[in-house]
């Protein structure tokens, strides 16, 4: 009788054990590199991917709008996001300088926004669509003070919105995506201890967060620095080697322009590499 009791006691605590002994296998299985075996846990797989979404636009907010340059939009090109010549780099008439709250110390240079000019009956055009701009320079200060959102649009988009005579209007607002033409724009410039990149024509998100570029030789991934606005520097040395650069976007997605530039690339070339969707 003590014999069977003895025995039904050590099987209860064997079936007890059993548990601790699958999780023990399965982390020494783990730990032989049996990726199958992980892989195939449901909760683990979950996770065995992780794709960002694409960049849907934001809330509607409320704030303000100015013009500046003539009605060509001569005056708005150069600025602090580096573009230069808006035309050449795509970005056209339909520009914003941007207060210093959306600027945000250059992350905010090529965002997109849709505006629309309300409750101001008199100066406000009515029944016309939204605005689309792209932010591409600073608005040092304005009505609502340093703080505040603020848009000091380029002249030909002020007026497809609101009489030239307003001056200020009301508007509301909403980050959007940006769409883009064609890739990615990477323009060098600089010299070996002192490379420049100009990055333009961002889709998604429209901005950029951080550009990292490999060579294919010595050059491992490295992190640029920003210089101003989309202008972004190191002092790695990039001549000889050909370049691949990734661009991570303010929403966090990224894009890798492999091996972009060619061995032989010159300083004052510009490439192109895959744009976000």
């Amino acid at each position: 009788m003590q014999q069977r009791i003895l025995l039904s006691a050590v099987m209860l605590l064997l079936f007890l054990a059993l548990p601790a002994v699958r999780v023990s296998s399965r982390q020494v299985l783990s730990g032989l590199g049996s990726r199958s075996l992980i892989a195939a846990d449901p909760v683990e797989g979950l996770h065995a991917k992780h794709h960002k979404p694409k960049f849907r636009p934001g809330p509607w907010k409320n704030a303000h709008a100015t013009y500046y340059g003539g009605p060509d939009a001569s005056g708005t090109n150069g600025g602090t996001c580096g573009y230069e010549d808006l035309s050449k780099h795509g970005y056209g008439v339909l520009t914003a300088a941007l207060s210093p709250s959306l600027f945000n110390d250059g992350l905010g240079c090529g965002s997109c926004y849709e505006i629309n000019c309300i409750n101001d009956p008199k100066w406000c055009k009515p029944g016309q669509p939204s605005l689309f701009v792209t932010g591409t320079n600073l608005c040092p200060s304005s009505n609502d003070g340093p703080s505040a959102d603020h848009f000091d649009l380029s002249q030909p988009a002020f007026l497809q919105i609101a009489d030239q005579i307003a001056g200020i209007i009301p508007i509301q607002y909403r980050r959007v995506p940006c769409k883009r033409e064609g890739g990615i724009r990477f323009t060098i410039s600089g010299n070996p201890y002192y490379n420049k990149v100009l990055v333009w024509n961002v889709g998604g998100a429209g901005d950029v967060k951080m550009v990292k570029v490999k060579g294919s030789k010595k050059l491992g991934w490295t992190t640029m620095k920003r210089d101003w606005g989309q202008n972004w520097i190191t002092d790695a040395m990039l001549v000889g080697e050909s370049l691949t650069f990734r661009v991570i976007a303010g929403d966090g997605r990224s894009s890798t322009a492999w091996h972009v530039a060619p061995t032989n690339w010159q300083f004052g070339q510009t490439f192109e590499g895959k744009n976000f969707k």
